[in-house]
């Protein structure tokens, strides 16, 4: 009643794999999103072993009760929707393309491969 079928894909997937314009796509998006992570883990764990170790720093006061400890901290969700708005940049402008290319042209192979049968 309310189940889906599920269809075979019209994707040809060993050719897709087999394409160095993948290859590529695959080793570019890694290193991206290697680079973002580390970036990410280096500031993310700098709150805590700032807390342990640093506390005069964190205390310095910037307006108020408002000290550096507590926009380091808040700096943290600034920091993490940044990553999201650039790696959602970088894939819309440059991953996304090139993985579209890569399927359209595994479709036409597919397609090729049909009208030879």
């Amino acid at each position: 009643m309310g189940r889906k079928v599920l269809q075979k894909s019209k994707i040809h997937w060993e050719a897709v794999v087999a394409d160095p314009r993948f290859k590529k796509l695959h080793h570019d998006k890694n290193k991206f999103l290697w680079c973002m992570m580390l970036f990410a883990l280096v500031y993310f764990f700098c709150l805590p072993i700032a807390t342990a170790y640093f506390q005069d720093i964190l205390k310095i006061k910037i307006w108020g009760v408002i000290n550096l400890g507590l926009i380091f901290a808040l700096s943290q969700f600034i920091v993490a929707w940044l990553i999201a708005i650039i790696y959602a940049k970088r894939a819309n402008a440059v991953f996304d393309p090139r993985a579209k290319a890569l399927v359209q042209d595994a479709n036409n192979i597919q397609e090729i491969k049909r009208k030879k049968r």
